[in-house]
């Protein structure tokens, strides 16, 4: 039985917030969201640890999974759910090491060699992308589109989160693709009203999802 998860999982990039990361996270877990994680590239490891416990504890009032991008250690130290690791960073039996067995962690994979290796490993979900033109990198890998998504659908039973140039407007189709979630982080935190946005998106996600069941 493959895991379920929730359907929108937001990317807390520090380097696009326009708000303390806490205060948005409060302000998205009021609105619905479950599932979201922290990125911080440039911050000092003592600065991303001491906000990272803070998101911890707010997810834990609501109920939600909060992930640490990149750092294992940061993950275990701030008690997150888990740890998200890209394609540069310490492999998913590694950073699974640090966190330990009852922690999740998940992958970022870019094309269908990178994904078949993650479906492999003990990650609990695969991140595949990006799926449409993003800005959120400097130098993103190649758009690997849908089509890709729906062949990549049956290879595992691990939930596949796609991510990259997801808007409320394409949201849809990559549910009904195949994806179990989608990563917002621009078309959210850009929003006037990340909230509202995000309330948004779930509701169109639910019925995206309702519709790929049928």
């Amino acid at each position: 039985m493959r895991l379920v998860i929730p359907k929108l999982y937001v990317i807390l990039d520090a380097a696009l917030l326009r708000e303390p990361a806490p205060s948005i996270a409060t302000q998205l877990l009021q609105a619905g969201v479950r599932l979201f994680q922290y990125r911080a590239k440039n911050a000092p490891p003592r600065e991303t640890l001491e906000i990272s416990r803070r998101l911890t504890q707010a997810a834990r009032e609501y109920g939600a999974e909060f992930f640490v991008n990149d750092r294992p250690d940061i993950a275990y130290l701030a008690g997150s759910n888990g740890v998200h690791v890209g394609q540069d960073d310490l492999t998913v039996e590694q950073a699974r090491a640090l966190v330990g067995p009852h922690r999740w962690v998940g992958v970022s994979t870019h094309n269908r060699q990178q994904f078949e290796r993650a479906a492999l490993t003990s990650a609990d979900y695969v991140a595949i992308g990006p799926v449409f033109a993003t800005t959120s990198k400097t130098n993103p890998d190649p758009v690997v589109g849908t089509e890709l998504l729906r062949q990549l659908r049956p290879l595992t039973q691990k939930p596949i989160v796609a991510i990259g140039g997801i808007r409320l407007e394409n949201a849809p189709e990559v549910i009904q693709a195949g994806a179990d979630a989608v990563a917002v982080i621009s078309d959210i935190l850009a929003a006037s009203n990340p909230a509202e946005r995000a309330s948004q998106f779930l509701q169109r996600l639910d019925t995206a999802r309702s519709a790929a069941i049928l």
